[in-house]
């Protein structure tokens, strides 16, 4: 197997969304073991990106792979399930959480491998603990209950509970206090040092700035710009012209 080839290839991308055109011809690739953040401004096309890659939305046009498979095009077969068996974990902007179980009961049906709380990888629980020590303060209550940077916390931790391939973010750090955003921080860099492959859709360039390896910056359904984050973050013209000003100096 090639590891220098991309982990996944999204290839002249269109989605569809009944009327609507939203993604028009997107190229990116994620590179394995890297931290990969898709940016722009609402309504580039960052979260039918991601929506289009688990199969919730089918591509129109173009070809989307996993390695040398494709799993995402005209006339494709593979579903959401289908995906997300091949070891890619999702994300949702709205955290996808089970408000009236419990932090346990969401972690339990996250490990896909595992029908107990006995059954779940010790030893990754804990990992996910040193990450989010707040799961393990509120284990056993209901997820509702739990704060916005908490629910957050969780969502991540149940697509980590069991090794990925891959995982798909969308916007963590959307309405957070500074606090909770510096707490996800670490806990990407965590995942850096675990040589996960992520892709991270986000807004907050402060935040994507401290955690991403590469950037691609998404405009009207297409990629317009992509880098190094170290070329990116020392280019404040590109910046400007593709993000704003108001992206750039949120902190």
């Amino acid at each position: 197997m090639d590891m220098s080839a991309p982990l996944l290839s999204l290839e002249g991308v269109h989605t569809h969304i009944g009327a609507y055109h939203i993604l028009h011809g997107v190229d990116l690739q994620i590179p394995v073991s890297e931290i990969t953040v898709l940016l722009g401004r609402n309504g580039a096309g960052k979260s039918t990106t991601l929506r289009s890659i688990m199969g919730l939305w089918q591509a129109s046009a173009g070809a989307i792979r996993l390695r040398d498979r494709q799993i995402g095009g005209p006339g494709m077969q593979e579903n959401t399930s289908d995906i997300v068996g091949l070891g890619i974990s999702y994300v949702p902007e709205d955290m996808g959480i089970f408000t009236d179980l419990s932090v346990a009961e969401n972690m339990l049906l996250a490990a896909r491998s595992a029908r107990r709380l006995d059954e779940i990888d010790a030893e990754r629980l804990d990992w996910i603990f040193e990450l989010f020590p707040a799961l393990r303060t509120f284990w056993l209550y209901p997820a509702g209950k739990l704060s916005g940077g908490q629910k957050q916390m969780l969502a991540i931790a149940r697509a980590m509970i069991e090794p990925r391939q891959l995982l798909l973010i969308d916007e963590p750090c959307k309405g957070l206090s500074p606090a909770i955003v510096k707490s996800l921080v670490r806990a990407f860099h965590e995942l850096k040092r675990s040589r996960a492959t992520v892709l991270v859709v986000e807004q907050n360039f402060h935040f994507a700035s401290q955690i991403a390896d590469r950037v691609a910056i998404m405009e009207n359904g297409r990629i317009v710009y992509s880098s190094q984050m170290t070329d990116l973050a020392d280019d404040s013209a590109t910046q400007e012209r593709f993000l704003g000003l108001s992206l750039v100096t949120e902190h």
